[in-house]
């Protein structure tokens, strides 16, 4: 039985890009000690701004998983209990200075004025969630499929990528086979 508190309102239909496309210079540098740290000063805040809402928090991304090369964007997920209701997170995420990026079906994405932490928000129980957090996770226990992801995205930027998403789509072929492997290793 499904337990998915009903929305509010429809979700947005389309992805609005605030601020629209931006060229942006994309580096992946090695493994910093500091990224835990920045997760946990940003989960404090995201927690204080929050705090009248039951959220989950997760650390993900490439800054996650400890020795692997990134680029230095501390990406968090926070699951709240519904995407619609932007009055009960984004209106305190704003207040508490991150800035909205992305608006698009069951999902957004507020930043820091730096571009340095980038958090995901979507609904509890969204299987976008539960995919950051099998891909962490086998990066972490996995020195070979971590290796490999390494030096895809190495390999990637010496490509010269300037635009995100596209850097992003580059790597699906090489995150879905890591995905099937987690997969295959948690049945």
């Amino acid at each position: 039985m499904d337990t998915s508190p009903i929305p509010r309102r429809p979700d947005v239909e389309q992805v609005d890009l605030v601020g629209g496309v931006e060229v942006r210079h994309l580096e992946v540098v090695d493994y910093d000690h500091r990224w835990p740290a920045v997760f946990a000063e940003h989960e404090a805040r995201l927690l204080q701004a929050l705090r009248a809402e039951d959220v989950d928090i997760e650390h993900i991304g490439s800054t996650s998983v400890p020795g692997l090369d990134a680029k230095p964007i501390v990406d968090i997920v926070v699951a709240v209990d519904d995407i619609t209701a932007e009055e009960d997170y984004l209106v305190p995420l704003l207040a508490a200075g991150y800035v909205l990026r992305v608006r698009e079906p069951g999902h957004r994405l507020v930043r820091t004025p730096a571009r340095d932490v980038h958090v995901h928000i979507y609904a509890k129980g969204d299987e976008a969630v539960m995919k950051y957090v099998l891909f962490r996770d086998r990066l972490r226990t996995d020195a070979d499929d971590r290796a490999l992801y390494a030096d895809t995205k190495r390999a990637l930027i010496r490509q010269g990528f300037d635009d995100m998403n596209a850097y992003a789509d580059a790597k699906t072929e090489v995150i879905a086979a890591i995905m099937a492997r987690a997969r295959a290793a948690r049945s």
